[in-house]
């Protein structure tokens, strides 16, 4: 279970997927800084009014947020969210990076813009409020104080497995995967466990792929839900979760498995340096020996 006392921030909780990470956190005793642009799914435009209808649905319930509209690809922006946490609660305990945008294309008609923006909500807006918050943790740590920390990013399988037409997007979300990967390395030592998901719903960003497209309107339990992903994003802020760092999870309906990220497969060891020529037979063959790459959901076709 989570700590009652935790304060949570949750990025691009004014929806979606951060919308129910925001309302499982507050219905298991959390404080949440419920962070949202209010932006529309392609980055424009700003609103107050998705956070502030999360914030007031958490209260009305009995449990415990405020609203913040900072932009976290903004450096200041970041600053100021983790700020807020600390203003209003006096502590930060959990970082679930959420925010994203989606401006999708096919590489030859994509333009710098749609690429900029994208990696800039996504990766950038992971890294700017981690960095702020760790900054934090780390001057506890120095102090003294016995840190707990957790940090919950948000990547994909359009980033880890690769998705047609999601070049931006795809690259961001592998990039937030390798970051992930690494900060848990760099920042265990401090007391700050670093994981990532690598969710599956149907939200506004995901409506239009044709995997949700092609399947049939569920009857009952809805496995498409984005309800369906926050509780194994409050069990990695909790006390439970102790000890699990620098892993990435996929998670979609009631299945979750972990994404084992990239390792060296079939090699060869001439012990010597290599002439062009003899490539020819060597590469192929370890091509042959190696695994197919993982279709889109993770799995291997199997021939």
């Amino acid at each position: 279970m989570v700590d009652g006392e935790q304060v949570v921030i949750v990025t691009g909780a004014g929806r979606g997927l951060g919308r129910e990470h925001a309302l499982e956190f507050a219905r298991h005793g959390a404080k949440v800084v419920v962070n949202d642009l209010g932006a529309d799914v392609n980055g424009s435009g700003a609103s107050s009014g998705p956070a502030g209808e999360v914030v007031e649905e958490i209260r009305a319930a009995g449990g415990t947020a405020i609203a913040n509209g900072d932009d976290v690809s903004d450096d200041e922006g970041a600053k100021r969210l983790v700020q807020a946490a600390l203003d209003e609660f006096g502590r930060l305990d959990v970082l679930v990076n959420n925010a994203g945008i989606l401006r999708d294309r096919m590489i030859v008609n994509m333009t710098m813009d749609e690429w900029d923006a994208v990696i800039r909500v996504h990766l950038r807006g992971t890294f700017a409020p981690t960095k702020h918050a760790v900054d934090h943790w780390r001057a506890l740590s120095k102090s003294g104080e016995s840190v707990d920390a957790r940090i919950i990013n948000t990547t994909s399988s359009s980033g880890i497995y690769g998705n047609v037409g999601q070049a931006n997007y795809g690259a961001a979300k592998a990039g937030i995967a390798a970051l992930t990967i690494i900060a848990a390395k760099e920042l265990e030592r401090y007391g700050i466990a670093v994981n990532a998901i690598a969710p599956g719903a149907l939200t506004r960003m995901t409506e239009n792929l044709v995997r949700y497209q092609n399947e049939p309107e569920p009857e009952g339990w809805n496995p498409r839900g984005a309800e369906n992903v926050a509780p194994l994003v409050v069990w990695l802020a909790s006390p439970a979760a102790k000890g699990i760092t620098g892993r990435v999870f996929n998670v979609r309906g009631g299945r979750i498995s972990v994404a084992e990220g990239w390792i060296a497969g079939p090699e060869v060891d001439k012990g010597a340096r290599w002439d062009v020529w003899e490539l020819d037979d060597v590469l192929p063959d370890l091509v042959a020996q190696a695994r197919p790459n993982a279709e889109t959901d993770g799995k291997v076709a199997r021939s």
